[in-house]
Formats: structure tokens, sequence, C-alpha cells
């Protein structure tokens, strides 16, 4: 693999994080992140999506005319999240219902749109696919452990499994929406710093 390529499937994850360094995406990140698994879910669901669009995006960018190419890039996003939608409504019905209307609104993440004008539309399919694996591993890895951080603190468990005796009384304040923006900011915190080291 070029060192070309390596960027561009790194980037995502540490160098230009879409959550903990761009700040991007905070609607989905804020709103679903109650368990780690509702974050790994929304981030799955946003990798493909981008994989998908990405790879679209990158194949036709050439036969769009310029003048329409913001609409023909959001009406290929949300075939794509149509796509998605109506798997997971199929194949994983308890991650779809506990991630609800999130699922749809993944059209309009600032990461998806933001990926595709500024990458996709520049660049070949191939580069444009390590892009979109880079960009949503790094939004999955930082959904999955803040959605993590928030139910260890919040609910005593890990995936869905408790680890405190019953008679603990969790942190109640990190599954509320006040408990959401607190653990964001620590975690993006504790990532800028460990970042600025290397």
């Amino acid at each position: 693999m070029s060192n070309t390529s390596w960027q561009n499937l790194t980037r995502g994850i540490l160098r230009e994080n879409p959550i903990f360094v761009m700040m991007l995406g905070m609607c989905p990140t804020l709103g679903v992140t109650t368990s780690a698994m509702n974050g790994l879910g929304m981030g799955l669901a946003t990798l493909f999506v981008l994989i998908l669009s990405n790879t679209l995006i990158s194949s036709v960018k050439n036969f769009i005319p310029e003048t329409v190419r913001i609409p023909c890039y959001i009406v290929i996003i949300a075939s794509c999240v149509t796509i998605i939608d109506m798997l997971m409504a199929a194949y994983t019905p308890v991650i779809y219902g506990a991630l609800g209307l999130y699922i749809p609104l993944i059209v309009v993440n600032c990461i998806i749109l933001g990926r595709a004008e500024s990458f996709a539309a520049h660049n070949t399919v191939g580069q444009s696919i390590l892009d979109a694996i880079g960009m949503g591993l790094g939004f999955t890895l930082s959904l999955t452990i803040l959605g993590l951080v928030r139910e260890m603190l919040g609910a005593y468990s890990a995936f869905g499994y408790s680890f405190a005796s019953e008679t603990a009384e969790p942190l109640l304040l990190f599954i509320m929406p006040p408990g959401a923006f607190l653990a964001l900011a620590g975690l993006m915190l504790i990532f800028n710093k460990l970042k600025g080291q290397k």
C-alpha cells in the first residue's frame, strides 16, 4: 500500500477524526450513544453509507453537471441510506428500533456530504473507498467509545452486560443528554492530549 493510500485510510481515525477533532455529526453522536451497542450500530450504518456513497460518487463524478452536483450527491446518499435503513430493519430490528429516526438522518450527516464533496468528487474510486473506510472507522470507534463510557458510568454495564452489584447506584446523569456533553468533552480532551503527544 502506497503512502498516499495509507494516509487516506488512517486520516479519519486519528488526524481528522470526525468527532474528536473535526466535531462533525454531533446530532447522532449525542443522541444515540446512551449505550456502546447503539454507538456501534450507528457507526457501522454510517460506515456502510460512506463506502457506498463515496464509491458511487467517485464513479459518476465526471457525468454530473457542475450546476447540479450537490443535489445529485444528496440523491445518491439518500439512496444509500434507504438501502441501509431497509437492511437494518430486516436483519437487526433491535438496534434499528433503538436508533429510530437517526438512521434516516444519516442523509443530512455532514460527514457523508463533506467526504463526497471534498474527497470522492476529486479522487479515484479506490482512494475514495479507503477514505470512506478510514472516516467511517473513526466515526464508529468514537461513537462506540463514547457509548461505552456513558453506559459504564450511567448504567454500570458494558454492551448490555452489568458489572455492578444490585445495590450499586449508577450515575444516571451520563445516560441523560447532559451526560453526553460531559462524556464527549472529557473524551475530546483525552484524545487531543494524546494526539498532541505524538
